[in-house]
């Protein structure tokens, strides 16, 4: 049966009637749909565009589709209806399309250094190796691959680049040869420039961003996936290696203080700005709109603008047409405006997706 919703349609801020014909969105009326909404302010769902549903709580690989399902229903339950999965060890390729599970845009393993990365997590190469890897890891995915592209060297006694910049710059071209979109995990100032000038297509995290290089990201296009409930975690982090590595420490530290304000740079220059929680290992599901909140909290980003970059704009950028003719039939709904206070975010009053309703 045909489903009727009338509400506030957001960005067009305009009372709007919509019907969901199946997975599909129509603004032709359809004679005796059910109406499952009216009123309330409507949105095409949230997005984290940064998460893993293939790694557990505490860091390990999942090891069942069951697994995946449940966190992926954790974050649909929070009124994200489209996942970015950054890297997964485990392959679930089965879940793209099932009904009651979100939108899935996913990479394969994470690429990665030898013994420089999380243990499990990554396909650890050498130099050598990167370019074929990357080339694996783009069929494993479904249009996007994940570089490593710095981690600690206990030789240095800090962050550095994972390999060469030459071996960096031909991954990023070997991901676009096989057709894919590049994303790289970078909290260093060095590994991120070798990056953003090789014309990587997402940066993840991004801390060591300076201001010319926000400037390159803007006139390329390049995205920005802050994950600021990550960043938020760089205490623990250091005070777990400052016996060993004081000055890998502070640097951390000095990374997660100047960040709010290096995200407010980039939303300032216009580089594309997404959120995305990093869910999988140390962070929960289900947290996008508290990452919402910091980005417009601390980072100071207006609320419709997070709401961009949680909603339609993101599944725009991740090709999951939004709330409009012949888009799909995902929607969330809030009884109160977003924009004037984003809290609201966190209890969507209902849930559709892929035209079933789910709340």
């Amino acid at each position: 049966m045909a489903l009727h919703v009338r509400g506030v349609l957001l960005p067009d801020d305009e009372v709007r009637d919509l019907w969901l014909v199946g997975d599909r969105v129509t603004f032709e009326p359809v004679p005796g749909a059910e109406t499952i909404v009216d009123g309330g302010f409507v949105l095409p769902g949230l997005t984290d565009a940064h998460c893993h549903i293939g790694i557990a709580r505490g860091g390990a690989p999942i090891t069942s589709l069951d697994q995946a399902r449940e966190l992926a229903r954790t974050d649909r339950d929070a009124g994200v209806l489209a996942i970015r999965d950054a890297g997964s060890p485990y392959p679930y390729p089965e879940l793209d399309d099932e009904p009651e599970l979100p939108r899935l845009a996913r990479a394969g393993r994470h690429v990665a250094p030898p013994k420089r990365y999380l243990r499990d997590i990554g396909v650890e190469v050498g130099a050598a190796e990167v370019a074929a890897t990357v080339a694996a890891q783009a069929a494993a995915g479904n249009g996007w691959v994940k570089l490593v592209g710095d981690w600690i060297d206990r030789g240095v006694g800090d962050l550095a680049p994972a390999w060469d910049a030459d071996t960096m710059t031909a991954a990023v071209a070997a991901a676009h040869a096989a057709g894919v979109r590049a994303a790289v995990h970078t909290f260093s100032e060095s590994a991120v420039e070798i990056m953003v000038r090789a014309g990587v297509d997402s940066v993840e995290h991004g801390t060591g961003l300076s201001l010319d290089l926000v400037d390159l990201m803007a006139r390329q296009g390049t995205a920005l996936v802050p994950t600021m409930i990550n960043i938020a975690t760089f205490g623990h982090i250091a005070d777990q290696a400052r016996a060993k590595f004081p000055g890998y420490a502070d640097h951390m530290i000095a990374l997660r203080d100047r960040f709010p304000e290096v995200v407010r740079a980039a939303y300032e220059a216009g580089v594309p700005i997404y959120v995305g929680t990093d869910a999988g290992g140390g962070i929960d599901h289900g947290l996008a709109a508290e990452e919402m909140l910091l980005l417009h909290e601390r980072a100071g980003m207006p609320a419709e603008e997070v709401l961009a970059a949680a909603s339609w704009r993101a599944r725009e950028w991740l090709g999951f047409p939004g709330l409009v003719e012949g888009g799909l039939a995902d929607l969330t709904v809030y009884p109160e405006d977003p924009r004037r206070d984003l809290r609201v975010v966190r209890t969507p009053s209902r849930i559709v997706l892929r035209g079933r309703v789910l709340r």
